[in-house]
């Protein structure tokens, strides 16, 4: 059996060995780590292999809380100590932020931390029925599988989705349309759950009795989704609560539907508000570009600080539910939101939007690579007096921190890790550009 040496960990949370010049990535390896392991994939310039056995173990391994770990695919680093996670992140940005867009940052921010179990609020669950394990399952995909991981609880997710898992397998179980109801959309807020079922056959009148006693048993909300995510429509019950989220720093109210795009993570999305608009630092009299706007999370606080927003946001339903947020936030004549398509901006869409002082940009993981080309350079009389950078993808914000700073000669002032997903590879962060 092959014995490897662990260098450090992969954007995956893979430990890297090296043999003969070949990079090893070993699952649930850790850096210092010397370990045995078995190959399951041999490629040209790599392989990747499963841990057979610790033999040195690191000091910041720890033992999982979930007896799930390591089969399910939702975490991968679980085995890892808490604060350890977090300094892998930012040694994974860094590392891309300089091998991708050859760029460091002046500053290191701290990291944005918080609570590390229970926090998910936001989950899609696969389901399948499996007769040979008892039924239906309900949960994440097996690491590099098709299959749903058998579990019967999840310490990441909110403990009140944690607590439906098994009694929401046995009702999927006993409904008809069990084999045609592949998916789960789990939203938590601050006053309520509800979970969507996406339905590739509508549900009879004995299904829907069956949904509605599990929903007034636990006290849920369900929705059902017969096609695309816009067909989502509440079932049961009918009047009653809705989901939103709180900004009580901002005092706004955020009302929003399961399937909307939110930040899974409340308490880091405080945390991630408070500190984009320390960098962003907005004043009244300012006009500032939330760029990918989704429901106004971040243009509405900055709005409440008194500067005048323009949110931009390709997904027209969002658009409208940002517009209603702003009523309802008393913010409507401060902020103005529209729908656009922003991977097809130019130089003349963006002047569209009028004179903007200050940008923040919060694209999806594909980054904002033509928004960032259609900025003006830092010597133009219209360029911005700062861009602030959201990211959930540090390969994409190296690609367009390069264009900032080779290309446009912005500084790059200061960047930090959101610790949005903890127990995950997942690393988020934020960025500072100014001319």
């Amino acid at each position: 059996m092959p014995i490897g040496v662990i260098e450090a960990l992969d954007a995956e949370a893979r430990g890297i060995a090296r043999e003969n010049g070949k990079a090893i990535f070993i699952d649930d390896a850790l850096p210092g780590e010397t370990v045995e392991y078995a190959s399951y994939r041999r490629k040209p310039h790599y392989e990747q292999a499963h841990l057979v056995r610790v033999l040195r173990p690191a000091v910041a391994r720890v033992t999982p809380r979930c007896p799930h770990f390591g089969v399910c695919g939702g975490c991968a680093m679980q085995h890892l100590e808490f604060f350890a996670q977090v300094a892998v992140k930012q040694r994974v940005l860094e590392d891309n932020l300089w091998h991708i867009g050859r760029v460091r940052a002046e500053e290191i921010l701290p990291p944005i931390q918080g609570p590390a179990w229970g926090y998910r609020r936001k989950a899609r669950l696969s389901v399948r029925r499996v007769q040979k394990k008892g039924g239906v399952l309900v949960g994440f995909h097996e690491r590099r599988s098709s299959y749903i991981a058998d579990i019967q609880a999840c310490p990441v997710l909110h403990p009140a989705t944690s607590a439906l898992l098994l009694p929401l397998r046995e009702l999927i179980d006993r409904l008809s349309i069990r084999d045609r109801l592949p998916q789960v959309e789990v939203a938590v807020g601050e006053r309520g759950l509800a979970l969507a079922l996406r339905i590739l056959e509508s549900p009879t009148a004995a299904d829907e009795a069956l949904l509605r006693a599990f929903a007034d048993e636990h006290r849920i909300m369900f929705y059902l989704q017969a096609k695309g995510p816009d067909s989502v429509c509440r079932f049961h019950p009918l009047p009653g609560t809705e989901l939103d989220y709180h900004l009580p720093e901002f005092a706004l109210r955020m009302a929003f539907q399961p399937n909307d795009f939110i930040q899974v993570n409340h308490d880091i999305n405080r945390v991630l508000i408070r500190r984009a608009l320390a960098l962003l630092d907005p004043r009244p009299g300012e006009m500032v570009a939330d760029l990918f706007c989704g429901l106004g999370n971040f243009s509405l606080p900055v709005a409440r600080k008194g500067a005048q927003v323009v949110g931009i946001e390709g997904n027209a339903h969002l658009v409208e539910r940002a517009r209603d947020a702003a009523e309802e936030n008393g913010l409507a004549r401060r902020v103005r939101f529209a729908a656009a398509n922003l991977f097809a901006a130019t130089p003349e869409s963006l002047r569209t939007l009028g004179t903007i002082d200050k940008y923040l940009i919060d694209p999806p993981r594909e980054g904002a690579l033509e928004v960032i080309k259609s900025l003006p350079a830092a010597r133009e009389k219209d360029a911005p007096a700062c861009v602030v950078y959201v990211s959930c993808n540090p390969a994409t914000l190296s690609r367009d921190a390069a264009i900032l700073v080779h290309q446009k000669d912005y500084r790059f002032l200061a960047a930090g890790v959101i610790n949005m997903f903890p127990h995950t590879a997942h690393t988020e962060s934020i960025a500072l550009f100014v001319p």
